[in-house]
């Protein structure tokens, strides 16, 4: 049985209502990135930093999965399935999916100063200043900080390698090392890409699709022609 490995990236978590990073109107647009998403800013800016994931685990307490995210659970039912998301979300899991890879955190965790292996889920969407984990550091959010190391890149290459297909939805391709994931699908293996914009295909082989559309509409059409 093929295995099937779908990377996503924001664009699956839009149609749900969630700001992309990278567009005019993204949630960041009036925060830089020195301000909210650096391990100095947890260390001058901590408040601001805490307060800036409590809105964004606050807002995504309101949202709901997709059609995107209900037809790549789907595709569990017919295939082994392993999803590799950029998202911090957690509407993968909502929508059923089982085996995710988060590169980039979870919203849903916060993690001790000192390790970052040593998670928490978090009860609700409000961390306080204080908060501490048992090992005695301050809480911080779960999220892979800019300059920091992708933890979980080594699964993440891994998994890629072992593809007998390979989905890509929603990701622009130019967030590394995170894009550099299609380096490692194997060749020959097929790739589709679902995407409304124009993501950077440099390095993607044949035999590959690209499926121009929007992930609530496309990834259902996709899944529905891998099942038949």
């Amino acid at each position: 049985m093929k295995n099937i490995v779908v990377f996503t990236g924001a664009g699956v978590s839009a149609d749900s209502g969630i700001a992309t990073f990278r567009d005019s109107d993204g949630l960041w647009c009036n925060h830089s990135v020195e301000e909210v998403c650096t391990a100095e800013a947890m260390i001058w800016n901590r408040k601001g930093v805490i307060d800036f994931y409590n809105e964004r685990r606050k807002e995504l307490l309101t949202k709901e999965p997709n059609a995107a995210h209900y037809a790549i659970a789907k595709l569990e039912k017919y295939f082994p399935v392993k999803v590799i998301t950029q998202n911090v979300d957690n509407l993968h899991e909502r929508a059923g999916s089982t085996d995710i890879t988060h590169l980039h955190g979870e919203l849903m965790k916060l993690r001790s100063s000192d390790d970052e292996t040593a998670t928490v889920p978090i009860d609700g969407w409000k961390q306080e200043y204080d908060a501490r984990h048992s090992d005695g550091s301050l809480l911080r959010p779960y999220i892979v900080f800019f300059g920091e190391s992708v933890p979980n890149l080594v699964k993440a290459i891994e998994i890629t390698q072992k593809a007998d297909i390979f989905i890509v939805v929603g990701t622009s391709l130019k967030v590394y090392p995170a894009a550099s994931l299609l380096q490692y699908v194997r060749q020959g293996v097929p790739v589709y890409l679902v995407d409304p914009g124009n993501p950077d295909l440099v390095g993607v082989g044949e035999p590959f699709t690209f499926i121009k559309k929007r992930a609530a509409e496309g990834v259902p059409e996709l899944v529905e022609t891998l099942i038949s």
